[in-house]
């Protein structure tokens, strides 16, 4: 896969922080050394290019990209010039079909012609994070029909069938952590999946990695499977680099420097007021008086309040969440609702150019669409440095 049909005067992303200060988190770079570029990727569920980011980084190019929300695509396309120099365009289509095995919409084939591969030619890596799905329905094994429609198929049968097909010598896996969970919903999906895995020829490792502990100021945990075809090794999942309390856990993480917290990652942004940042609903006044890093519970008997006005943990932990700047931010979610937070500790909704610092995308990337699809874009996305720090792992093996 290297040589001549990659360009080494590409231009990529380096993702570092200085010191305790976090400085935008990113900066492009020249690379104009040859050898530079590690790899071709092809990326499935790209949404706006977090995972893609990331892999940038640390060597790889994405060649082609397979996306469904029509925002996340023109997000991508949109910052390709500079951030995805080697996409030509976002294949936009619904990958359900392919996961189903009903033989319409998208192949791997058209994936692997987009990307720019001869009928031999292998992709250096697959990434990709399938949505997250219901994982209510029966696990099948590996003994349902080849040639008919797969009544329990999800969007992870999708990804599984790319890698079978695709071939390519390394992948990296994204999602929910608790698809890793031992309950009627999870389990049969997890054990479905990586039984596939192990079919397509592939050796693997899984770990569910929290990006606080990688230097993102965001607790937020994921699932990554890391792996590659059988003569091949493994690589290994990232070391952490930070460490710090996570929601009742004490101390996760055993990196040498504490998590990044949102005061560092905001200090120095510029922003201005946007008009969707106003916390309406039926509980919004109540925020002002909630101290930063609390959340609705600041209102209950248990706490001490004269007026309570809620149950103890009778909402869900991010109602009425506010920021504390000394700590790493909770999860943000993509689609919060109206007291749903984490809200800033100025008493509003976060604006753009902070989702994007709380996240490590570069303050120049720049999301398409109305404000509730940035929202999402953001929300659904792998925050950038972490999928480095996992891109990176992989990288060392080429």
């Amino acid at each position: 896969m290297r040589g001549s049909r990659y360009d080494t005067r590409r231009t990529g992303l380096q993702l570092r922080l200085l010191g305790a200060d976090m400085v935008s988190a990113t900066r492009q770079v020249a690379q104009k050394r040859s050898g530079m570029v590690k790899g071709g990727a092809i990326s499935l569920f790209s949404g706006a290019g977090g995972l893609d980011l990331g892999i940038e980084a640390a060597g790889f190019q994405t060649l082609a990209a397979v996306e469904w929300d029509e925002d996340a695509a023109d997000t991508m396309e949109k910052n390709a010039p500079a951030f995805f120099p080697a996409l030509k365009e976002v294949l936009r289509a619904d990958l359900y079909p392919l996961a189903t095995g009903d033989g319409v919409g998208m192949t791997t084939r058209d994936l692997l012609r987009a990307a720019g591969l001869g009928a031999r030619e292998k992709p250096d890596l697959l990434v990709g994070g399938p949505p997250c799905v219901a994982f209510s329905k029966s696990g099948f094994w590996l003994d349902w029909k080849r040639d008919a429609v797969d009544p329990a198929a999800s969007l992870l049968q999708a990804y599984t069938k790319v890698l079978a097909e695709a071939r390519p010598r390394f992948f990296i896996l994204e999602n929910v952590y608790a698809l890793t969970f031992d309950n009627k919903a999870s389990r049969p999906a997890f054990t479905r999946l990586l039984a596939e895995i192990e079919a397509a020829g592939y050796k693997f490792k899984w770990q569910v990695l929290n990006a606080g502990d990688y230097g993102v100021p965001q607790l937020r945990p994921r699932l990554f499977i890391v792996g590659a075809r059988r003569g091949d090794s493994v690589p290994e999942l990232p070391e952490p680099t930070h460490f710090g309390d996570w929601e009742r856990r004490t101390n996760q993480g055993t990196g040498p420097l504490p998590h990044v917290t949102t005061g560092q990652a905001l200090n120095g942004l510029v922003t201005t007021p946007e008009s969707e940042e106003v916390v309406r609903g039926q509980w919004g006044h109540l925020l002002p008086g909630i101290p930063p890093g609390e959340n609705y519970l600041y209102y209950t008997a248990k706490r001490g309040h004269p007026d309570p006005l809620f149950e103890w943990r009778s909402r869900y932990w991010s109602f009425l969440l506010k920021l504390d700047p000394n700590r790493a931010a909770p999860t943000i979610q993509a689609q919060p609702g109206p007291n749903v937070g984490p809200f800033h500790w100025e008493n509003r909704r976060l604006r753009v150019p902070e989702l994007r610092r709380l996240f490590t995308f570069p303050d120049e990337f720049e999301f398409v669409g109305k404000r509730i699809s940035v929202q999402a874009q953001v929300g659904n996305s792998v925050p950038p440095l972490l999928a480095q720090r996992v891109a990176e792992q992989v990288a060392a093996q080429l």
